[in-house]
């Protein structure tokens, strides 16, 4: 078949259908991360690693990638928190797109920052965060709930932080990087 002159074909199908994937792994991989630490797998502090990890998807992709992680598919992933973790129904939803906000917000300053800076700017709000949805629970249940799983939630987020980063810095700038595509 003769091509003709002046007409521009657009992407082929898989073409298009590669750029998708490559738009939607920041929602995929944080959805598949929050089901696969949903499952009953009994690991001390699993429960305070959901939230970590939830925060720590936004934090991040909001970060690097804001359009990738819209704000409906963040209040998708809160509600989806909100169901294991057995919570206020909405709560992680309002919080996660608190996170996404104040992640956009500073995001001229911490993008081009180093490690560092990003790692203590997102402990610093998973900390506030995390007291803020304990504080809300304990107002919701009308009692002074325990602040030892609070402790234990802000260390998953501290900890847990380091080795995410580096597993989405790897697919950000590879196999999920848009602009590959």
């Amino acid at each position: 078949m003769a091509r003709r002159s002046g007409m521009r074909q657009g992407p082929s199908v898989w073409r298009r259908l590669d750029a998708a994937s490559r738009h939607a792994w920041p929602v995929f991989s944080t959805l598949f991360g929050l089901f696969l630490i949903g499952l009953p797998l009994g690991l001390p502090g699993q429960a305070e690693l959901r939230p970590a990890y939830a925060m720590a998807c936004v934090f991040f992709w909001s970060l690097y990638r804001p359009t990738s992680l819209p704000a409906p598919m963040v209040a998708v992933c809160g509600l989806l928190l909100d169901l294991l973790n057995l919570s206020s129904l909405g709560l992680w939803a309002v919080l996660l797109l608190l996170l996404q906000g104040t992640t956009l917000a500073a995001r001229r300053r911490l993008a081009p920052s180093g490690f560092l800076l990003n790692w203590a700017a997102f402990t610093a709000l998973s900390t506030a965060f995390s007291a803020l949805f304990w504080a809300m629970q304990s107002l919701l249940t009308l009692t002074l709930l325990t602040p030892i799983p609070l402790l234990v939630q802000i260390l998953c987020c501290a900890g847990v932080y380091p080795l995410l980063a580096a597993l989405f810095i790897r697919a950000h700038r590879g196999a999920a990087a848009a602009e590959l595509a």
